[in-house]
C-alpha cells in the first residue's frame, strides 16, 4: 500500500488530506503534528471582544481523521532522512513513499526586546493574554504594528494586524473608553498594505485617520522596551505593544538538506514540488514559490497549494509528470467588528469594497469552513 505522510495539522495539511482521500480511497495517510487539533486562526481577532472564545476555534480532529481513515502520529518533527522517505520526530520515525510538508512557518524573534510584544497569530493563549491586558487597562497608549522578512517579501502577515487595529478602536468605542486611549499604528513600510494594491493603501490610511489612529511609518525597527517602541526615525511610549514579526521556515529545516530560499523557506516550483527531492512537496507558509511580488501568505493560498501538491504527488507516485499549478489569489476581509473591507487581488484584477455585509460574510465562512472538520 502506498504510504503518504503529511507534516502539520493546519489549513494546508488538512486540505491535502481531503484532496488525497477524494482522489484515492486506498492510499495510507499519516498526519504528523504535536496535537490532533486544528486552530482557526482567522477568527482569533474576535477573542478580545468576546465574540468568540478559545474553545470555539480549537477543533479536535479525531473524528475527522476517523472519517477519512487517517493515521495520526503525535510528535514534533526534528528532521528528515533518506531524501524525505523518513520523517524524524521526537516520538519516533515514520516512513513514507511520498511527503507533503505543510507545517507552517515561524516568527522571526531577533528584534531586541521582542519579549515585550504580544503576537495574536501565536495562538489562542497569546490572544487571550491580549484580551486580558486590554480589558484590565484603564487607559494609555496601545501600539499595533507588523514587520517582514527582508529576504522573503511574501513572508509577512499584515492583514490580521489591520483587523486588530480597527477592531480595538471599535471595541473601545463600544465600551465608551476610546477617549482614554491613544492607538498608534507602526510599520517599517511607508505604505502599509502595499501588497493589497494602491487603493487599499489609501483606504487603510483614510480609515486610520477617520478613527483618530496615529501612525509611525517608514522607519526601520530598532527595539522594544517594556514601555516604548523605538525605530530609526522616532520613538514613542506604549503601555501595550501588539506586533506581528516577519516569518521564516520552521526550525527543523536546519537539520535537513531541503533547499531553502534566502528567507529560510523551502524552495518549491510552480507545482509545489521541492527541488531535488523525489515525491516531496510543500504547501503553505513553510514554502517559497515563484510568483508575483504581492504573493500572500494566508490560509486561502495554503489551501490552493495543498490541492496542487496532493494531485501532483499522486501523479508522481503513478509515474506521471506533475501538471497541476495553483492560482495566486489574495482574498481578505479586513474585519472591524461592525463591518468588513473586502480586498481581492489576482493577476488580472483587484478591488477594495467596504460593507457591513462582509462582517457577516466572514462569520458565515468560518461556520462553512469548520463544519468539515467538526
Amino acid at each position: 500500500m502506498t504510504r503518504i505522510s503529511i507534516i502539520g495539522a493546519g489549513f494546508g495539511a488538512l486540505t491535502a488530506v481531503r484532496s488525497l482521500r477524494k482522489a484515492d480511497k486506498q492510499v495510507e495517510i499519516t498526519v504528523i503534528a504535536p496535537k490532533s487539533e486544528f486552530v482557526y486562526f482567522p477568527s482569533l481577532i474576535w477573542l478580545p471582544s468576546g465574540m468568540r472564545k478559545g474553545a470555539d476555534l480549537r477543533i479536535n480532529l479525531d473524528s475527522f481523521f476517523r472519517r477519512n481513515n487517517v493515521k495520526f502520529h503525535a510528535g514534533g518533527v526534528t528532521g528528515l532522512k533518506q531524501g524525505g522517505r523518513v520523517v524524524v520526530t521526537d516520538s519516533g520515525e515514520i516512513e513514507n513513499d511520498g511527503l507533503i510538508i505543510a507545517s507552517g512557518g515561524r516568527f522571526i524573534k531577533k528584534l531586541p526586546g521582542i519579549e515585550h510584544a504580544l503576537t495574536i497569530c501565536e495562538g489562542i493563549e497569546a490572544t487571550e493574554q491580549i484580551a486580558e491586558r486590554i480589558n484590565t487597562m484603564q487607559g494609555g497608549t496601545i501600539a499595533v504594528g507588523f514587520g517582514g522578512n527582508p529576504k522573503e517579501p511574501s513572508a509577512m502577515r499584515g492583514g490580521p494586524m489591520f483587523e486588530v487595529l480597527f477592531g480595538l478602536d471599535t471595541l473601545l468605542r463600544r465600551q465608551k473608553r476610546r477617549d482614554q486611549f491613544e492607538i498608534v499604528f507602526f510599520t517599517p513600510g511607508a505604505e502599509p498594505g502595499k501588497r493589497l494594491g494602491d487603493k487599499a493603501v489609501k483606504g487603510l490610511l483614510a480609515e486610520m485617520k477617520k478613527r483618530n489612529i496615529q501612525t509611525q511609518l517608514g522607519h526601520k525597527m530598532v527595539r522594544f522596551d517594556a514601555d516604548k517602541v523605538v525605530t530609526e526615525g522616532a520613538e514613542f511610549a506604549a503601555d501595550l505593544i501588539l506586533f506581528m514579526p516577519g516569518m521564516t521556515g520552521p526550525a527543523w529545516l536546519e537539520h535537513t538538506e531541503l533547499p531553502r530560499s534566502a528567507g529560510g523557506m523551502i524552495t518549491a516550483d510552480k507545482h509545489c514540488k521541492v527541488a531535488g527531492f523525489e515525491h516531496v512537496y510543500v504547501a503553505g507558509d513553510s514554502g517559497s514559490y515563484p510568483g508575483p511580488d504581492w504573493a500572500p501568505k494566508q490560509a486561502h493560498m495554503a489551501d490552493l497549494q495543498a490541492e496542487a501538491a496532493a494531485k501532483n504527488l499522486l501523479a508522481g507516485l503513478q509515474g506521471q509528470a506533475a501538471q497541476e499549478t495553483f492560482k495566486w489569489e489574495l482574498i481578505c476581509i479586513v474585519d472591524t467588528l461592525d463591518k468588513g473591507i473586502m480586498v481581492y487581488r489576482s493577476d488580472t484584477r483587484k478591488f477594495v469594497f467596504p460593507s457591513k455585509l462582509f462582517h457577516y460574510a466572514k462569520r458565515f465562512f468560518e461556520w462553512w469552513y469548520l463544519r468539515q472538520y467538526r
